[in-house]
Parts: C-alpha cells; structure tokens; sequence
C-alpha cells in the first residue's frame, strides 16, 4: 500500500480542514455544475460506503447521507469547500433499489460525467474490502479505462476482515489492476468506522493534486 511522509499527511490534513457544505445535486447533464477548481469522485457499488468515506474525509458526519438500502443516493452530489477541491458523490452501480430505467438513466448520466469533466483529477473506486472485485467493478474499471480517466482503487470497512485477508485482498487487487490503463498501481485501505487509512487517503488527494499543479 501507499506510504506518506508526515509533511504528507499534514499536507491532506489541512486540505480537508476547511468547513464542508454541500454545493449541488445533479440528475441529468444539464444540471451538472460548472466544471470549476479541481475535483476528485468517488465511484463504488450501492452501499460500499462511498458517503460513509466522504464524512469520514470532511470530519463531518452528516455531510453526505449514508443509508442502508442500495441506491440511496440518485444523483451526482457535490461538496466543496473554500472553492479549492470539490468532492463527488456518484450514484452506486450493481444493484440498486430502482427501476431498470432509472438506473439506465443514472449510467448514462455518469457515463458523460467522466467524458466531459475536464477538471476531473481522479475517481476512486471504493471496493469492499470483504468481497474484493467483483464483476459490476471491472467493468466500471473498463468504463474509466475508455474514457481515459485516471482512477485508483480503495477498499472499504476493512475494521470488518482479518489482517491477513486484508493483505490478500490488497495483492489481489493490484495483480488485477495490472491489466487496465488507467489505473493508479497503489491501492488505499481505509475504514470509515474506525478512522483506518483517512489520513493517508487525504494525503493521497493532497499529494495528487501538488503533483498535478506542479
């Protein structure tokens, strides 16, 4: 996995100690937001924890609304703070609790997101930890891969798996990575309940975005 320097993780520290507030909500591509500052997404399957991962990062519990059921959030949601990063939600893909039409439509929407959003830094893609990559996943890699947009894999509720699983799923997930693109090698573990990894996933963001300006 990835490793930080303390200036690092005081560097991610202080990108997200900013206060947080929820900037838009957009269903269809004509309400999308100007594409302004610099953004980072978070894509997963429903009810991997992507807004759990979100608050986690703000320090802000009741940024992003976390749910149980599958396919809570519809929309693409963005958060932003001091206009210098912008944070997205996506709607989860794989099963949802929706239509068949709407989940078309939400696909659709993501799909011309990630083609015409120029100030898109990275997605992270947020893979549970307990399940490793399944299907639904790979063919979200192969989607980003397509449109050429970087991305890097994280895993989630590792609070949830034995350290010796956790080490398995890591190696499984960059052996698979190895084939695609677009991917970032190095893969992020974190736990949203327990605080694990946060640290080093804003230094991730932090140090991606030095390098981008640079």
């Amino acid at each position: 996995m990835a490793t930080f320097t303390t200036s690092e993780i005081g560097a991610g520290r202080k990108l997200f100690a900013s206060e947080w507030r929820f900037l838009a909500a957009a269903g269809s591509t004509a309400s999308l937001p100007a594409a302004e500052g610099e953004e980072v997404a978070f894509a997963g399957r429903s009810n991997v924890g992507k807004s759990s991962l979100i608050n986690a990062l703000t320090n802000r519990a009741g940024l992003a609304r976390t749910s149980h059921t599958p396919g809570r959030t519809q929309e693409i949601v963005f958060f932003a703070a001091d206009d210098r990063l912008t944070l997205v939600d996506m709607p989860g893909y794989g099963y949802a609790a929706a239509p068949k039409a709407k989940v078309a439509a939400w696909t659709s929407l993501i799909h011309a997101y990630l083609r015409g959003r120029a100030n898109l830094k990275r997605v992270y893609v947020l893979i549970d930890s307990r399940r490793g990559l399944t299907a639904p996943d790979n063919d979200t890699l192969k989607t980003l891969d397509a449109a050429a947009v970087s991305y890097q894999v994280a895993l989630t509720k590792t609070d949830e798996v034995k350290p010796a699983e956790l080490a398995a799923c890591v190696d499984a997930t960059k052996a698979a990575l190895t084939g695609h693109g677009a991917a970032f090698p190095e893969v992020l573990a974190t736990s949203a309940r327990t605080g694990a990894g946060i640290p080093e996933f804003r230094a991730a963001i932090a140090r991606l975005l030095a390098e981008q300006r640079r």
